[in-house]
């Protein structure tokens, strides 16, 4: 008899500690910033998420890598964080080179521009020393982050920092006739997003941006890693997508259409170069759609081509790993096949 109490006190208690756990989960899952507010917290250690001051004095010159850099020049005051850095090949900024935007990943929590001092060589930095070096003008963009601002906050910003960078073409020797949009993990959303912001006006109509570039400007897009098909995350993803969309994993059929560019591209979408490792499934899903609509696209996915699992946005590792190198190498050839 009192075998069976003790274990009927377990059971009880295994019980409630699901219970709890259950409840647990359902409440991050209806306000998923409780999670991810804690990371923020261990991240930002008590400085702010979003910033009208720029993360570093401006600053003008030579970086170690031998490009010249002009940093944290502020592309707008509505939003925090709308500060950009411009990064040229050379010191000699009157050479005309395509001008490539690029927006960072971090899960819409995290991340910015530079990674430490802007003005230094680091893993951070290789891949956009890299492709400034391969002859392009860089302009990275920071954006603002949640808990404060949401989907479609960046986009607006991202449209912004194009308008200043035209405004300003002239002081700052840019190209605005061949530009190049890029991004990685959440920085890769924004970039397929204003692909079809670009080319579908039903699209900008839906989001509520008005394209500051016309899609004659817009050369090509770089996708790297984007998750897209909301449905198809795991529920660490969407606890990041779904607090930025809309504060909670719940999302409506309308909210994930808002989000999931695959569902809006068009023939006029601009030639798209897709890197697929951690979301190869998505970006496998955004091929299919450009090829049924007639829209010129390359896919590296390395799982399919080489049988290689590859880390997320694995081609920042191009200057160490062969797969990663080949990609890169791709996608500069596709770059300068559509940018010219």
């Amino acid at each position: 008899m009192k075998k069976h109490r003790v274990l009927a006190t377990i059971g009880i208690i295994v019980a409630i500690v699901v219970a709890v756990a259950g409840a647990g989960v359902l409440a991050v899952a209806i306000h998923p910033q409780l999670a991810v507010g804690a990371i923020q917290k261990l991240m930002y250690r008590g400085n702010p998420v979003n910033t009208y001051s720029p993360l570093h004095e401006p600053s003008e010159g030579m970086t170690q890598s031998g490009q010249y850099k002009i940093t944290d020049r502020a592309y707008g005051t509505e939003y925090p964080n709308s500060f950009l850095d411009i990064t040229y090949p050379s010191r000699n900024r009157d050479d005309t080179h395509p001008t490539l935007f690029y927006f960072h990943g971090g899960g819409f929590f995290g991340g910015s521009k530079d990674m430490g001092d802007p003005m230094a060589a680091s893993e951070a930095t290789a891949l956009l020393d890299d492709l400034c070096a391969a002859g392009y003008t860089i302009v990275n963009v920071d954006y603002a982050l949640v808990p404060d601002y949401h989907f479609p906050v960046p986009l607006i910003q991202a449209n912004q920092a194009f308008a200043w960078a035209t405004e300003h073409a002239d002081d700052y020797h840019l190209d605005m006739d061949h530009v190049v949009i890029m991004g990685s993990s959440a920085g890769a959303i924004m970039a397929s997003q204003l692909g079809s912001v670009i080319t579908n006006s039903d699209y900008a109509d839906l989001i509520g941006v008005k394209p500051a570039l016309s899609a004659k400007q817009v050369k090509a897009v770089v996708i790297d890693d984007a998750p897209l098909d909301y449905d198809s995350f795991d529920f660490a993803c969407k606890l990041l997508i779904g607090n930025y969309v809309k504060g909670t994993t719940f999302l409506s059929k309308d909210d994930k259409s808002r989000y999931n560019t695959i569902l809006h591209v068009t023939g006029e979408y601009p030639p798209a170069f897709l890197l697929g490792s951690e979301y190869r499934v998505d970006m496998n899903e955004m091929h299919e759609a450009l090829d049924a609509a007639g829209a010129v696209n390359e896919l590296v996915d390395p799982l399919a081509e080489e049988g290689r699992t590859m880390p997320h946005c694995f081609v920042a590792e191009e200057r160490g790993d062969p797969t990663a190198a080949a990609a890169f190498r791709r996608l500069t050839s596709f770059l300068a096949s559509h940018s010219a």
